[in-house]
């Protein structure tokens, strides 16, 4: 094993370990690294003695904190598409961890955002712990939430998931298995022995079986709390009832979630709220990554995405500008391209 692989694998048992090594850059996803996690779901979906895969990420940082959004700029000011094919391979992966024959258990220590909700929360055996910061930012870098993200936040319970989608905001272990991004909570000190009880495990059920003799109550969390303001404001029909409804709540939190909303991009946030529900009509996951996969094209081809990187983490002045800036300015017609059917260039995952 080359330990300067960014994604390393060995065996323990009857486990086959995928380890993301990119510690320093908190595990971002990169095409090789996609490509790598998919060959080695691949490979142990056919060896017999491979009984559950268990993901992870290298450090003590968190699991992945998404796909390397500086490539997309460098893509972006290019004029390249590079960014398109990482998307299309990223996509497929996210539908194979769905469908995958056997356990897949994901450690989802400390810091999962994007792509790395995308390895993980679509698989069947999701672990949380107190040090778990699990979102799907996007809208805050002038894009909508992608990786199947759409289609685990309409499920979630009420309005939560479209809260979470426009704010992009980091929940923690109760929240997000309450939101349905999760399943287990296990203490981080905790997680080395139940990797090394997994090992011992023979099949399904066995794993099951080890995973809920680990797992404990998380500790409390905020959503559930707020759920009454949060569906009140968020079962609005547009991004603007919405805002003008948490500025009319009284309630203090919700006020502030208003002006963090008027902070990101406009475009962003109304694509966000159509994709999330039209999710919740398509119901299928393969059916919301062709969806996500159009709206990421589109996306790429317009000013705010690469606005965004350029503000967050190219200049870091965080004074990005939206174009355009007001919600005002966003037509129903600029929502709905983003939605148009991609021709020849469709991802077309329902289709198979």
């Amino acid at each position: 094993m080359n330990v300067d692989e960014p994604v390393l694998l060995h065996t323990e048992g009857h486990v086959r370990h995928i380890v993301l090594n990119r510690p320093r850059a908190l595990n971002a996803l990169t095409h090789t690294m996609v490509l790598g996690i998919e060959e080695a779901l691949i490979e142990a979906a056919a060896d017999e003695s491979v009984t559950a895969v268990l993901i992870r990420g290298a450090g003590d940082r968190g699991l992945c904190a998404g796909g390397d959004i500086r490539s997309i700029y460098e893509d972006v000011r290019a004029g390249r598409r590079a960014s398109v094919g990482f998307w299309r391979d990223e996509y497929r992966l996210n539908a194979r961890i769905a469908r995958f024959p056997k356990p897949y258990v994901a450690l989802m220590d400390g810091i999962v955002m994007g792509g790395g909700v995308g390895v993980s929360a679509h698989g069947d055996v999701r672990i949380v712990t107190e040090r778990s910061r699990v979102a799907m930012p996007e809208t805050g870098i002038g894009f909508v939430p992608d990786v199947g993200g759409t289609h685990l936040l309409a499920s979630a319970p009420g309005e939560l998931g479209v809260h979470l989608a426009l704010t992009g905001r980091a929940v923690g272990a109760a929240d997000a298995i309450l939101c349905g991004l999760a399943d287990h909570f296990v203490p981080a000190h905790a997680l080395a022995e139940l990797v090394r009880d997994l090992s011992r495990s023979t099949g399904a059920a066995e794993v099951a079986d080890t995973v809920r003799r680990h797992a404990t109550e998380a500790p409390g969390g905020e959503l559930a709390e707020q759920r009454a303001w949060i569906d009140d404001c968020y079962a609005a029909d547009t991004v603007e009832e919405i805002v003008e409804r948490l500025l009319q709540s009284g309630v203090a939190a919700a006020e502030e979630t208003a002006a963090a909303l008027l902070a990101v991009s406009p475009t962003a946030l109304k694509v966000t709220l159509a994709a999330v529900r039209r999710a919740r009509r398509l119901g299928g996951l393969e059916e919301v990554l062709d969806q996500e996969f159009r709206v990421s094209c589109r996306a790429f081809a317009g000013p705010d995405l690469v606005e965004g990187v350029r503000a967050r983490i190219i200049d870091k002045d965080r004074s990005p500008r939206w174009s355009p800036a007001d919600l005002d300015d966003v037509t129903a017609a600029d929502v709905a391209r983003h939605f148009e059917p991609l021709g020849d260039e469709e991802l077309g995952l329902a289709s198979r």
